[in-house]
C-alpha cells in the first residue's frame, strides 16, 4: 500500500458544514492529524473532527500558526510537524489532515505537503474540498457572491490594506481573510472606495460566538483573526450582468 496524505477541508466551524466525502476520507485514514498551536488550545479543525472521529483516532500536532515574525522558529516548527506526521505515515500508511475551510485556499496543508513529500519520496497526496467561510457567510448573510460576468476576488488582508484598497477599486465581488487585526484600516477602504453599503462581515461562523454584521458596523479595535468580509458587486437590477 502507498504512503498517502489526504487534506480534508471541514468547512468554517460548522460541524454539519462537512461533505460526505470529507466525513468518509477521516474514518478512513490510519490516523487523522488536526493543527494545534503551542499554547494547546482546542481548534475549529479539531472541534470539528471531534463530531465524526473517535478520540484515539485524532493526533494533535502543534505547528506555528501564530508565528510571523521569527522565521527561525517558524520554519523548525514546521521541520518538526513534518518529521511527525512522516512518522505517523510510516506506521499508518494513510493520514487524513484536517483543514478549516478548504485545503487548497490559504491552507496549512499546502506547506505540510510539501514538507512531508521531501521527506518520504514518492507520497501520494489528495485533497477533499471543503466549504470555504466566504460560502458560509453568504449564505448566512444573504450576500450574493457572483452573478452573470462578474470576477470574485479573494485577498488576505495579511498582504496589507493597501492591496484589499486596490481590489474594491475594482469590479466585481471582493471578499476579505484574515482581517481582524486590521478592522480599521478595512474600514477605511470601504469608506474609501464607495463599497461599505452592502457589505458585511462574521467572524467565527457556525460556533456559539458567532458574529455577522453589516460592514458599516465594523469595530474600531481588532476583531478575531479569522474574520470574512463580503463586499458584493455594485449591481443594476436583475440580470444586468449575464
Amino acid at each position: 500500500m502507498d504512503l498517502r496524505l489526504t487534506g480534508v477541508g471541514v468547512g468554517p466551524g460548522d460541524p454539519e458544514l462537512v461533505t460526505v466525502k470529507g466525513v468518509n476520507a477521516l474514518r478512513a485514514a490510519g490516523a487523522v492529524v488536526v493543527p494545534v498551536m503551542d499554547t494547546g488550545e482546542t481548534g475549529r479543525a479539531e472541534a470539528t473532527v471531534r463530531h465524526y472521529v473517535a478520540a484515539d483516532r485524532i493526533v494533535r500536532v502543534v505547528f506555528a500558526l501564530n508565528e510571523r515574525s521569527d522565521r527561525a522558529r517558524r520554519e523548525a516548527a514546521w521541520d518538526a510537524a513534518g518529521a511527525r506526521v512522516a512518522e505517523l505515515l510510516r506506521t499508518h500508511r494513510s493520514v487524513a489532515f484536517a483543514t478549516i475551510g478548504d485545503p487548497n485556499v490559504y491552507s496549512t496543508f499546502t506547506y505540510l505537503a510539501h514538507t512531508v513529500g521531501e521527506l518520504l519520496p514518492g507520497l501520494a497526496v489528495e485533497t477533499v474540498p471543503g466549504i470555504t467561510a466566504m460560502q458560509d457567510l453568504a449564505a448566512r448573510s444573504g450576500a450574493v457572491l457572483t452573478e452573470g460576468t462578474e470576477p470574485l476576488t479573494l485577498v488576505p488582508v495579511t498582504a496589507g490594506a493597501a492591496v484589499l484598497k486596490s481590489a474594491l477599486e475594482g469590479p466585481g465581488t471582493v471578499v476579505a481573510y484574515k482581517f481582524g487585526r486590521l478592522a480599521a484600516e478595512v474600514a477605511a477602504a470601504l469608506a474609501a472606495t464607495g463599497r461599505t453599503g452592502g457589505a458585511v462581515w462574521g467572524s467565527a461562523l457556525g460556533l456559539p460566538d458567532e458574529s455577522i454584521r453589516p460592514a458599516a458596523e465594523l469595530l474600531d479595535g481588532p476583531l478575531p483573526y479569522l474574520s470574512t468580509l463580503i463586499a458584493p458587486a455594485r449591481r443594476d437590477g436583475r440580470g444586468g450582468k449575464l
